[in-house]
């Protein structure tokens, strides 16, 4: 798990059939142990404002807190590519704040791509940031900046059942191909679905990855690291369906920390502190 991801090196696990496993991260400590778990591409993204910092939507968040939140995940990562996500602003303003944005996430946070939510609307901007010599990773699909496009309220984003309409087939296959030829070097289907999804990774040949409503269809999976590990303090009155419960973890480590605080007693980790005479 030494050698360096490349965009080169996610191209042959496609044309291989390899799966590309993707994370989403926004702090330091979780970048650095999903690096060391061998992921391929650590995405900064934007839910970093719903989910870590409890804002009531994507669109509260800024360029300067993406800039910090990335440059905290880029000391975490030595192995993988890291991408990270425009907030809503600079793509809608037009393509070249667009490619200004793309330069200073680059040159102030150290990342490898930036990744363009609702980037079908914006094949221009695609192709400008590409042609700056800065990598693409195009979202489309059912996603945060597009959901009420689709009639989804995003606080209903994920649900299982907003995946892209079967009849969307073609319209996803199409916006996937103006994208792959604006040159976006991977692409993010949100919420696609087995039929519309194996359509699309089929249709293209760079990688296609998906979050939510995403699958074995497709040429790899995105997904929180906080959401994997049922860090939210959600998980602690209903129980995750993930790979760990650590908000329940740090809930009774925690309350064990308390009670010892309360009792006069050594604080495990503390300074030890001497017995009274």
């Amino acid at each position: 798990m030494s050698d360096k991801v490349t965009l080169r090196g996610l191209q042959r696990m496609k044309d291989q059939g390899r799966k590309i496993v993707g994370v989403v991260a926004w702090d330091f400590q979780i970048a650095r142990i999903v690096d060391r778990a061998g992921v391929d591409l650590v995405s900064v993204g934007d839910t970093v404002g719903v989910n870590l910092w409890g804002h009531d939507n994507p669109f509260e968040v800024t360029m300067d807190q993406m800039v910090t939140v990335a440059r905290a995940v880029r000391r975490g990562v030595d192995r993988a590519l890291v991408s990270v996500d425009f907030p809503f602003g600079p793509l809608q303003e037009g393509t070249a704040a667009a490619v200004r944005a793309a330069v200073r996430f680059v040159k102030e946070s150290g990342a490898d791509m930036v990744k363009l939510d609702a980037a079908a609307d914006f094949p221009e901007a695609v192709e400008a940031i590409t042609r700056a010599g800065i990598p693409v990773f195009a979202q489309f699909g059912i996603t945060p900046q597009t959901a009420l496009r689709y009639g989804v309220e995003y606080s209903a984003v994920p649900a299982s059942a907003d995946q892209v309409p079967v009849e969307m087939r073609d319209a996803m296959v199409a916006q996937a191909k103006r994208l792959e030829a604006a040159g976006a070097a991977l692409l993010n289907f949100t919420n696609s679905g087995p039929v519309v999804g194996a359509a699309v990774a089929e249709a293209v040949t760079v990688p296609v990855l998906g979050g939510f409503g995403g699958g074995p269809w497709l040429d790899g999976r995105m997904r929180m690291a906080h959401a994997a590990i049922g860090y939210a303090a959600s998980a602690l009155d209903d129980p995750p369906d993930t790979y760990a419960h650590v908000a329940r973890i740090a809930f009774e480590a925690i309350s064990a920390y308390a009670r010892d605080v309360r009792a006069a007693r050594q604080v495990a980790g503390g300074v030890p502190v001497p017995p009274a005479t």
